[in-house]
C-alpha cells in the first residue's frame, strides 16, 4: 500500500524545487526566423490544395520545388512575424479556398509552435498545376 501524500506542500511546490527560480526568472527562448520559415513552408506544403512546382534549368526539368517563404520576425514581448510566401496551387481547385486555408493553418501553427503572432501574411500563388497522381487504366 501506497503512503498518502504529505498536506502540507502544495502541487506547485512538490514540482518544483525550492532552490529552482521562478520560469519568468530562468531566461527567454529565441527562435531563430530560418525556424520560422520552414515552419510556414513545411505547413502550407502539407495543406490540400497546394504542389510542388517544376524546377527547369535551360529547359531541362531537374525536380520539383516546394512553396518558398520569406520571414522577418520582431522579437520582444509580444513576438511577431511578417510572411512572404510564394507556392503553387493545384487546378481545378478554388485558389481562394486553399490561399484561407493555408493563411489560417500558418497563422495557427506558428502560434502554436513558436508563440509568434502573424502580424502580415502576403501569399502570391505563382502556378497553377493539375495534380498528379497515379495514373489511371485506360481498359477497366
Amino acid at each position: 500500500m501506497i503512503p498518502p501524500a504529505p498536506a502540507s506542500r502544495s502541487a506547485a511546490e512538490v514540482a518544483r524545487p525550492a532552490w529552482a527560480p521562478d520560469a519568468d526568472d530562468r531566461g527567454a527562448l529565441d527562435v531563430d526566423p530560418v525556424v520560422l520559415r520552414k515552419i510556414v513552408e513545411y505547413v502550407s506544403d502539407q495543406t490540400p490544395g497546394t504542389l510542388h512546382r517544376e524546377r527547369r534549368v535551360a529547359g531541362l526539368d531537374v525536380g520539383d520545388a516546394g512553396p518558398r517563404a520569406r520571414v522577418s520576425a520582431t522579437v520582444g514581448e509580444n513576438p511577431s512575424v511578417d510572411v512572404r510566401l510564394d507556392l503553387t496551387c493545384a487546378y481545378p481547385t478554388p485558389v481562394r479556398t486553399t490561399v484561407a486555408a493555408v493563411k489560417e493553418r500558418i497563422t495557427t501553427e506558428l502560434d502554436r509552435l513558436a508563440g509568434y503572432q502573424v502580424r502580415s501574411l502576403a501569399v502570391t500563388v505563382s502556378g497553377l498545376r493539375p495534380p498528379t497522381g497515379p495514373v489511371k487504366p485506360r481498359i477497366q
